[in-house]
């Protein structure tokens, strides 16, 4: 992990941003705190090209509306994540976690999936029983790239994506993949699977920088999404690289 163990700030990203003429983000939490939430929220207020903001509260706190209602006076927060992957099989199916679920539709926030492909099928059921509230699952529930399984994965991503509500980003791949050998050919089995599940217009581009250091620069993992999409018409990949985030995290542009 040598690669990112140390501070990533906007300052680093800007250049880049300028390198390969990407206008904007939205910045996603990657430590459980109200405080990081809060950093965020601050560098989206420097930073113009930070467009909007995925953060974290605590779901399960009997609080929850009232910390949401907080963070929502900022119309930079457009998402709350939960690192899942990290959690027991069975979390998101507690009574108190959904509850959490509940009130993000009051503040029209998106929910950010965080997953391993063994959570999917709690993943299933959790958003069949919130069919009005926004979700985008990362990293396409990172599958098991590295040993090319893919069976069970695609079973339960097709079953996922028949609710309208689930959105997916293109991310997270190359981490999931042979840090030091990956090939561009190694995603097509999974990316065929993705873009059967949602189509162009429920996909959106992730870099998921800087945690991308660790297999591949911020312009590979843009080359793997445009590689694919490069046959699409120019609607689908306007749509892919910006238009689908702007409208499923209703930014203001």
């Amino acid at each position: 992990m040598v690669a990112i163990r140390r501070d990533f700030l906007p300052k680093d990203l800007e250049p880049i941003y300028n390198r390969y003429n990407i206008s904007g983000c939205i910045a996603v939490q990657a430590d459980q705190s109200e405080k990081e939430t809060e950093f965020l929220l601050e560098c989206a207020g420097k930073y113009a090209f930070i467009k909007g903001v995925v953060g974290w509260v605590d779901l399960l706190d009997e609080d929850v509306t009232l910390r949401l209602a907080h963070f929502s006076k900022n119309n930079g927060l457009k998402g709350i994540r939960h690192i899942l992957q990290a959690e027991p099989e069975g979390f998101m199916l507690r009574p108190e976690f959904q509850n959490g679920i509940s009130k993000l539709s009051i503040f029209n926030l998106v929910y950010d999936l965080l997953v391993y492909p063994g959570q999917l099928e709690d993943c299933i059921e959790l958003v069949k029983k919130f069919p009005r509230q926004t979700f985008v699952l990362d990293h396409i529930a990172k599958p098991f790239i590295k040993s090319k399984r893919l069976k069970k994965w695609k079973t339960q991503l097709l079953e996922l994506a028949r609710q309208p509500n689930v959105n997916c980003k293109l991310s997270g791949m190359v981490t999931e993949s042979d840090w030091k050998k990956w090939k561009m050919e190694d995603f097509k089995p999974y990316l065929d699977v993705v873009f059967k599940a949602f189509g162009p217009h429920r996909i959106l581009f992730g870099s998921d920088w800087p945690v991308c250091l660790l297999a591949a620069n911020y312009g590979q993992t843009l080359e793997i999404a445009h590689s694919y999409i490069k046959t699409f018409s120019k609607e689908e990949q306007d749509a892919i690289m910006g238009g689908n985030a702007i409208r499923i995290y209703n930014l203001n542009i």
